[in-house]
């Protein structure tokens, strides 16, 4: 059976009993605990607001997926979901990469669109604003800085923002486990620099002997990567004091969830380094959490948008974290939403861990298009929509939906519309912004960033002690060289005083002998023998060198 989605005619349709399709659909979606609304039923061209299509709130730290082309309304969706998570005390993370979430933490605007949409589904809509935090990489954009240390970054995550292969990632590694090891604290981009300079140095070479060493053109390969790489800005994103994850867990005074909004539009030209940075918010969070299983509610729901950029050309190992991160995150009540233009942007394996699905319009204006089109159909439970059709026709703020219901089994499709967002659907004046971000209890923590004694200024320190070391050693191998020469030069005017005094007595006249007595005499006196001792000395030099012309040197 076909569906319209109403996009065209078809309003809300009036009281009376559903039609025994929608009845069945709309029974899938019965809950009898806390639920978030997402919408009312389609069918058949009309609106259907007695037909409530909800997400229990006990299941959403079971992940999901909002997919869909561009200008289909993803972002509003997301929106949507943050907002009654908050209203439901549950913590929110959103990457903002357009600058347009913002708006979450104000109140909406009413007007004929709205007062429209809340009509058709049936929704009592009040314009309110949510409690937020506002958050930038490093510092880049408004918002409390975010960073993080080389070190808890680690080699992988590392690897796949440098666009290191595999043998490359190895030797990274490899890097890593000699920093911990010596206790060289990788904080920043030049600590890890430093380090890798250091271990295909002649004084470093041997230290990695035991360990399968590093050659030098893989090391030239990561430093210049890592150059480029600072080169783009990145530096920023490195370095203390390392935000605490564990922020993003809180609930404001009114026991609303708080919603962490990162704002990416300032490096959104990096999509390679945001999608894994918040990969690895997401790694620190599952390392610093505890088992929990499942909740009534989950502790955080975390957005994680573009997560095409993540997936793409990443390697074996990386994917194998990833998807070991998704399946036993959840255990740590943590909620993931990946979000994306097509479903086949995420890898089957993390795909398959996805207990909610909403799927806004598709388009097929290519061969290409149309194979996704039919790959993406193939991933939903069967229906009566004919979803090939259906998910070309769907309207803005509109999407086909299936979740897992309370107790866990898939829910029917369900073709849905969407309800309209109570917080300001775009972004809030920048003034609005810069005094939220700097009057956060968490701004005099986090705003300033701090440069301390790690790796670079540790090696810095060894290669000077080292110098100074060497110049010492040379400085008495030095003293030793002019002693000897010293000694040399004496014994050379000791043996020509001793010859000169044996000089043959010269006969005519008789006046030899007065003469040699004359020369002994000379000779025999202090003052000559002081003089020629001089001529080994540093005074001799320096009477020598005046002879020549040359003036002593300044020092």
């Amino acid at each position: 059976m076909g569906a319209g989605t109403g996009s065209g005619a078809g309003g809300a349709a009036g009281t009376g009993a559903l039609p025994q399709p929608a009845q069945e659909i709309a029974d899938g979606y019965a809950v009898s605990g806390a639920a978030l609304d997402l919408g009312a039923l389609l069918w058949d061209g009309v609106c259907l607001p007695a037909a409530r299509i909800r997400i229990p709130l006990g299941t959403l730290n079971r992940h999901g997926l909002v997919a869909g082309a561009t200008g289909t309304g993803k972002t509003k969706t997301l929106q949507l979901i943050a907002e009654q998570l908050s209203a439901n005390g549950v913590p929110v993370f959103l990457a903002d990469i357009k600058g347009d979430v913002s708006g979450v933490s104000a109140p909406g605007v009413p007007g004929d669109k709205v007062a429209e949409r809340a009509g058709q589904v049936g929704q009592t809509w009040r314009a309110t604003g949510f409690p937020s935090e506002f958050y930038a990489l490093g510092g880049i954009g408004p918002g409390i800085p975010l960073r993080a240390t080389v070190t808890s970054f680690g080699p992988v995550l590392l690897s796949k923002v440098l666009g290191l292969n595999r043998t490359q990632e190895q030797s990274l590694g490899l890097i890593f486990h000699y920093a911990d090891a010596k206790g060289l604290e990788l904080v920043d981009l030049k600590d890890l620099r430093s380090v890798v300079a250091f271990l295909v140095s002649d004084t470093g070479k041997a230290e990695l002997k035991g360990i399968g060493g590093l050659s030098t053109a893989t090391a030239g390969v990561i430093l210049r990567s890592l150059t480029a790489f600072e080169q783009q800005g990145a530096g920023d994103f490195f370095g203390e004091p390392e935000f605490d994850t564990a922020d993003f867990l809180r609930q404001a005074p009114d026991g609303r969830g708080l919603v962490s909004v990162l704002e990416l539009a300032a490096v959104q030209d990096k999509p390679q380094l945001f999608s894994t940075f918040l990969m690895w918010l997401l790694a620190d969070l599952f390392h610093d959490l505890p088992e929990v299983g499942d909740l009534d509610r989950p502790k955080l729901v975390f957005f994680f948008d573009e997560a095409h950029l993540l997936f793409s050309d990443a390697s074996k190992a990386f994917l194998e974290s990833i998807t070991r991160t998704v399946r036993l995150i959840r255990s740590k009540g943590i909620g993931i939403f990946f979000v994306t233009q097509s479903p086949q942007d995420v890898p089957a394996p993390v795909l398959g861990q996805l207990g909610s699905r909403v799927q806004h319009a598709l388009r097929a204006f290519t061969p290409d298009d149309a194979k996704a089109l039919r790959a993406t159909v193939k991933t939903f439970p069967n229906s009566p929509y004919d979803l090939e059709e259906l998910l070309t026709q769907l309207g803005t703020g509109e999407a086909v939906i299936t979740v897992l219901s309370e107790k866990g089994a898939p829910t029917p499709v369900a073709a849905t519309r969407l309800r309209a967002p109570e917080s300001l659907m775009g972004p809030v004046a920048a003034d609005v912004l810069d005094a939220a971000v700097k009057g956060s209890s968490l701004y005099g923590r986090y705003a300033e960033a701090v440069d301390r004694e790690s790796a670079y200024e540790r090696l810095a320190e060894r290669s000077e002690t080292a110098e100074r070391a060497e110049r010492a050693e040379q400085g008495e191998r030095g003293d030793r060289e002019a002693e000897d020469t010293r000694e040399a030069q004496e014994a050379a005017d000791r043996a020509a005083v001793e010859e000169a005094v044996k000089a043959p007595e010269r006969t005519p006249g008789g006046r030899g002998k007065e003469d040699t007595s004359l020369v002994g005499q000379v000779v025999g006196s202090g003052m000559f023998k002081s003089l020629a001792r001089s001529v080994g000395t540093q005074l001799g030099r320096e009477i020598s060198r005046s002879l020549f012309g040359t003036a002593r040197r300044r020092r």
